[in-house]
């Protein structure tokens, strides 16, 4: 019998580990830190390389749950109105290891929440449950600025993820988080030369390398999941390469999944809704764990520990 050996491929880059939260040691309040990033290797090719650090679960919080489908809120009960109690659930119930708080309130086009205001949610949170928190804020870019740095301020011993930078309105949250060493999410559209234009533009600003974790932009499933995976395959091979723009964490918010008719639509032909708006969610996260995702926001408990039984599967556990 002839032995075929298995073919490898050699890389000479690796990802930077970026640590999120800090420990009563340093300041912070947080129980223990949560380290993404470090892998030398394609995503569960441990022949080939080390993944030292595990796929996180982000649960997602916001302060405007109105936005959030009801077939997801009724999962939460009477949690979902305060946004301190919904945190506590993620990561009692379902375990989650970090908490993405979302400041919609702050739009000024609704309820037009201070920066200060938002800044005591933020605290509010980081009280209720021990993991490291992300916070964005509402997407308008002056407000969003105001709020980070009302935020970092609040709370400059925590070693929060902000976000997001873009090309265009970076400076501000790059300055927030920079004064208080928190890290960063830097946003980029589909885009492999986008992903690491931001991030030439975040350090040379100043900020560390080891502060900054990359969205690329998570497409669902039909919605351009098959190119955004193909985008994040290709910044994870250039980064394994050598590209040193390239070598962050990666972080995938799956939650747009809900955008989709598909899972959310109350059509009896498409089968129970509940059931398909899950498995929306959890298809995204798995394409995303696949293609190199080191950091999961999720939306529906169900799909989140979908996402948690395959990144423990693949990883060689049960």
């Amino acid at each position: 019998m002839v032995e075929v050996p298995l073919p490898k491929d050699k890389w000479s880059g690796k990802v930077n580990a970026v640590n999120l939260g800090a420990e009563p040691s340093t300041g912070g309040t947080r129980s223990a830190i949560v380290t993404v990033g470090g892998e030398n290797a394609m995503p569960f090719l441990g022949y080939e390389g080390l993944a030292p650090n595990r796929v996180r679960i982000a649960g997602e919080v916001t302060d405007m749950p109105g936005e959030v489908p009801e077939q997801v809120r009724a999962l939460f009960g009477e949690a979902t109105s305060d946004v301190a109690e919904w945190a506590k659930v993620w990561v009692e119930n379902f375990k989650a290891d970090l908490i993405c708080l979302r400041l919609a309130s702050t739009n000024p086009e609704e309820s037009n929440v201070s920066p200060q205001d938002a800044a005591l949610t933020v605290l509010k949170v980081l009280k209720a449950v021990s993991v490291p928190i992300i916070v964005y804020g509402c997407g308008q870019e002056e407000k969003d600025a105001k709020t980070m740095e009302a935020v970092s301020n609040a709370a400059p011993k925590e070693r929060l993820l902000l976000g997001q930078a873009e090309e265009g309105v970076y400076k501000s949250i790059a300055a927030a988080g920079m004064a208080n060493n928190h890290a960063i999410v830097a946003f980029s559209n589909l885009d492999i030369n986008l992903a690491k234009q931001i991030t030439i533009l975040l350090t040379d600003f100043g900020v560390r390398k080891e502060s900054i974790v990359m969205d690329p932009l998570m497409a669902p499933l039909g919605m351009g999941l098959e190119y955004s995976y193909s985008v994040n395959e290709r910044i994870r091979l250039a980064a394994l390469a050598g590209d040193g723009m390239l070598q962050l964490p990666m972080l995938c918010d799956c939650t747009g999944a809900w955008k989709c008719r598909e899972a959310t639509d109350d059509v009896a032909d498409w089968g129970d809704r509940n059931e398909r708006g899950k498995w929306w969610e959890a298809t995204t996260a798995l394409a995303a764990i696949l293609s190199g995702a080191d950091i999961l926001i999720m939306r529906h408990p169900g799909a989140a520990a979908e996402a948690k039984r395959a990144i423990e599967g693949l990883r060689g556990g049960a």
